[in-house]
């Protein structure tokens, strides 16, 4: 039986990926309790989830895969977040919904359950396949 080929484990860029993980959910929070005051809470999330993903493009490439920005990225870098946004909507209307859970905490719970799709599809968008293959950082 062939051996089954491995991706490196980049323990710095998960490292980097997960502190500025925090950043962008800091800003993403502040952003829609501002915002929740205005707005009812989906279209609260919604602004803040804009605001946060270009403040996670730009940390992302430089911090965490130090890799140049470009126009190019920054335009495909929201494809990536489609999914991202896809779960953590899902998630904040089935625990607001039909779970009860404040308006004010579900979004953190379901940003949870999106990081792991995150990771790997800015990963495959701000790295060039060359630079995916390359040692780790």
């Amino acid at each position: 039986m062939p051996a089954v080929e491995r991706a490196p484990v980049r323990w710095g860029q998960m490292v980097r990926f997960a502190a500025v993980g925090g950043v962008n959910t800091a800003t993403f929070y502040a952003c829609y309790l501002a915002l929740h005051r205005l707005l009812p809470y989906f279209a609260a999330y919604t602004a803040s989830f804009a605001l946060s993903m270009v403040c996670s493009f730009l940390l992302n490439a430089r911090f965490t895969y130090r890799t140049r920005p470009t126009w190019r990225k920054f335009l495909l870098f929201p494809l990536t977040q489609a999914t991202n946004y896809g779960v953590q909507s899902a998630g904040l209307v089935a625990l607001v919904s039909w779970l009860g859970v404040s308006t004010t905490v579900a979004p953190l719970a379901a940003a949870g359950c999106a990081l792991p799709f995150t990771y790997l599809l800015s990963r495959r968008i701000l790295l060039r396949p060359a630079a995916q293959a390359g040692p780790s950082s």
